[in-house]
């Protein structure tokens, strides 16, 4: 084993040591939580970190919320128990160790937050003992199968050093689909009465997300949190990535479990998430990516690519869309699709940004309605009829292994030598196409035979995107 592996310290003591009756504990708290998903996409849920015989029920009832969804990795903050320092440490070593196996660390993406904050850092001793971050992982090994993630250990839970944090995870993550977890339990060694009404300003305070009046609460004694820093933290990064919901999703104690009510630890489970509110631009996002787009975003580039149709054909100038988000001024590649009554009418993208994004769709939006050689022009008399989709693309990727493409998540690009093709990350999800018969369709589209991916000349991209459209 490595050394950069960092073992387990609390198998057989906080959870079980067999691999089994671990996989068969996380399994049964899972069956459980009745089905209830939120609507719409997750950016972070809060989990509590005590001992699963007292915490694990209540971290199900999060877990249950991202079975089935796929995350290019996975940002667990919990906050010190054993070391005390300032700031937060990044583990960017090999991996963590439990029964169920080595999860790896995204060593590139680590590295990058440490590299974006003074405040971050590498500190050994902040993980050595630490149990709040490594509490976490056997729930998402069992939900998620194979992943990788980046552990933070905050060391001061103060709003700089929330902010620090908040804002350099915000950055690196740019263009990936990533999920946070904040770890926390409530209050220590109360009664069960008092316990109750302090953990329930808590409880308001992440319904209501509010993580300045929360971190206020905290440092007045009002509640309390041991990992009280991770979850602002996660208020705050969930609302910069688009969320606008949040849901308390179980609340108990250890006098629920145990019956002994003089001197409880409370536990909550919580979700930050986008709600689908019925914009036209809402597409449940079941393939590709999320890229922190809010709803308003989506409905701005709905609007661009449709404007610039419309004003093609009269001939008059697109309106100025300079005053949009932070978001939409990113430099970054897109497809627009077009369909008619449920079929295919013009698709055109760049994975090369034509400027801001929302240059870019203005651009392909013409391309796709009057520059696609498979179909005639777009008539004006047409566009009652237009429905639009829209793929903001994250960059191109070279493989070397198939086993890296993720049907749904992933589209593919094919290149051999001026043979080139593409196919989105939905196409293969609407004709629920396996892996190996998308890499089939894609080599068509480029030109080439079906089994030319298998070829030492031919070229592998992968992307993502998210995408979203009008309603049909």
């Amino acid at each position: 084993m490595s050394k950069e592996t960092r073992t387990s310290i609390i198998a057989g003591a906080w959870y079980a040591g067999s691999p089994a009756v671990l996989k068969s504990d996380i399994e049964e708290f899972m069956a459980n939580v009745p089905s209830d998903p939120v609507d719409g996409p997750i950016v972070a849920i809060v989990s509590p970190h005590a001992g699963y015989v007292y915490s694990g029920q209540v971290a199900a009832y999060a877990y249950k919320q991202i079975q089935g969804r796929t995350f290019d990795t996975v940002i667990i903050i919990g906050p010190s128990h054993r070391s005390y320092f300032h700031g937060a440490s990044v583990y960017n070593k090999g991996g963590y160790k439990t029964p169920l196996g080595i999860v790896p660390v995204n060593i590139e993406l680590a590295n990058t937050i440490i590299a974006l904050s003074h405040a971050i850092y590498h500190n050994p001793d902040a993980h050595s003992q630490e149990h709040s971050v490594e509490i976490q992982l056997p729930f998402l090994q069992v939900i998620l199968g194979d992943f990788n993630f980046v552990p933070i250990v905050m060391g001061s839970q103060d709003r700089q050093t929330c902010e620090e944090v908040v804002q350099a995870i915000f950055t690196a993550i740019q263009g990936k689909n990533v999920m946070i977890v904040a770890s926390t339990d409530l209050s220590h060694f109360h009664g069960y009465d008092q316990a109750v009404s302090m953990d329930s300003i808590v409880l308001k305070h992440v319904e209501k997300m509010e993580s300045e009046q929360l971190l206020q609460d905290l440092g007045n004694g009002t509640c309390e949190a041991c990992g009280g820093g991770p979850m602002a933290a996660a208020i705050m990064l969930a609302k910069k990535l688009g969320a606008d919901s949040s849901k308390v999703l179980k609340y108990a104690n250890s006098g629920d479990v145990t019956g002994d009510r003089r001197g409880v630890v409370g536990y909550m489970s919580a979700v930050f998430y986008k709600r689908n509110q019925g914009h036209a631009s809402d597409s449940g996002n079941k393939t590709g990516v999320e890229l922190g787009l809010s709803a308003q975003d989506k409905d701005k580039l709905l609007e661009i690519a449709r404007k610039s149709i419309e004003c093609k054909l009269a001939g008059t100038d697109i309106p100025d869309f300079s005053f949009v988000s932070d978001m939409l001024k990113e430099k970054r590649g897109a497809f627009v699709t077009l369909k008619k009554q449920g079929m295919l009418r013009g698709c055109i993208g760049s994975f090369e940004p034509r400027g801001s994004l929302c240059e870019t769709v203005e651009e392909v939006a013409q391309s796709a309605a009057f520059s696609d050689p498979r179909f005639p022009s777009v008539r004006a008399e047409e566009l009652k009829d237009l429905t639009i989709e829209i793929s903001a693309l994250t960059p191109l990727r070279k493989i070397k292994n198939i086993d890296e493409i993720e049907v749904g998540k992933h589209g593919i690009y094919i290149v051999r030598g001026l043979y080139r093709g593409v196919l989105l990350p939905q196409v293969a999800t609407d004709h629920k196409w396996d892996k190996i018969t998308f890499l089939e369709e894609t080599c068509h589209k480029a030109g080439l035979p079906s089994h030319a991916w298998k070829d030492k000349e031919t070229d592998i991209y992968i992307f993502s995107a998210d995408i979203f459209g009008e309603k049909e």
